[in-house]
């Protein structure tokens, strides 16, 4: 399905999700439907590319809709033929740096797909700029399967343990439907560069 030409998307948001085949299919299910979401919304998607696993399955999901999805993809991947083929745009990259900054640049949200160290690494410089006041947006998790349950301890006890502000539990939001995500996205508490002020406790 092709976007309709008057449909505008005033909107982005940058999603990290994984490329595994072998993962349980609910999570491939879940980013298929979280594309769908976004797509209804009018939200573009800023993604890594990929056309396998979660990664393919979301941009799937948003172009079934009629969404606008752009992937960033390294050109070490783009000769390896990782790219997904149908997206809106796809650009390439020199690097997984430029990759990283690119998805996040322009975006107004960042969106947690469950993944392995990549999705991890995205998602913590997403969150340590936010701490820093140099990303502002909500970040959203989303908990399928409840996979993110270890990390959310881990942050809980980062704070407990004083590496980190109380505060910075404001920083994300964590979901368990992909249908919630819309919502999460509203209702995120407002963060501002003021954030430096408590940056390092």
């Amino acid at each position: 399905m092709s976007v309709s030409p008057e449909r505008r998307f005033d909107r982005s948001v940058c999603v990290y999700c994984a490329s595994s085949r072998s993962a349980h299919p609910e999570y491939r299910h879940a980013a298929y439907r979280l594309g769908e979401v976004l797509a209804e919304q009018g939200i573009a998607i800023v993604y890594g590319g990929g056309a396998v696993g979660s990664m393919g399955a979301l941009a799937d999901g948003a172009l079934h809709r009629g969404g606008r999805v752009v992937g960033i993809l390294p050109r070490f991947m783009a000769d390896l033929e990782w790219g997904h083929r149908g997206l809106t745009e796809l650009k390439l990259v020199e690097d997984m740096r430029t990759r990283k900054h690119l998805m996040l640049t322009g975006a107004q949200a960042a969106i947690a797909l469950p993944g392995g160290s990549g999705t991890l690494e995205e998602l913590f410089e997403a969150v340590t700029l936010k701490r820093l006041g140099l990303f502002l947006g909500p970040i959203v998790l989303v908990n399928t399967r409840r996979y993110f349950e270890p990390l959310r301890s881990v942050l809980e006890a980062s704070v407990r343990e004083r590496f980190m502000d109380e505060r910075h539990l404001g920083m994300w939001q964590i979901v368990e439907q992909p249908e919630q995500v819309p919502a999460a996205l509203e209702s995120a508490p407002e963060w501002t560069a003021a954030a430096r002020d408590f940056a390092a406790i």
